[in-house]
């Protein structure tokens, strides 16, 4: 999913995880991106996620630095600990 220059909610299941598909799905989210006037694209990956975050570094993505990323729920926001990776497309 992308919201503004915001790449959210990149999931693929684990019978599809090395097919390419996430590769897919990645480059999609840039070129729409771009395609919205943006010059560079951000994700927050889950600190604990070490799997999502090498995957996102070869892909060209570059660690700009831990933050939390307040995740919506019915109670209302909660701090979840991330690392933003940014991207220039």
């Amino acid at each position: 999913m992308v919201v503004d220059d915001e790449v959210e909610q990149v999931y693929v299941s684990g019978d599809h995880r090395g097919s390419g598909v996430a590769d897919t799905l990645l480059s999609e989210a840039e070129r729409q991106i771009k395609a919205n006037g943006y010059d560079e694209a951000w994700l927050a990956a889950a600190t604990g996620n070490a799997r999502a975050r090498r995957f996102y570094e070869r892909s060209g993505w570059t660690d700009s630095g831990a933050f939390d990323y307040p995740a919506t729920t019915d109670d209302g926001p909660i701090p979840v600990p991330c690392h933003r990776y940014v991207k220039k497309l």
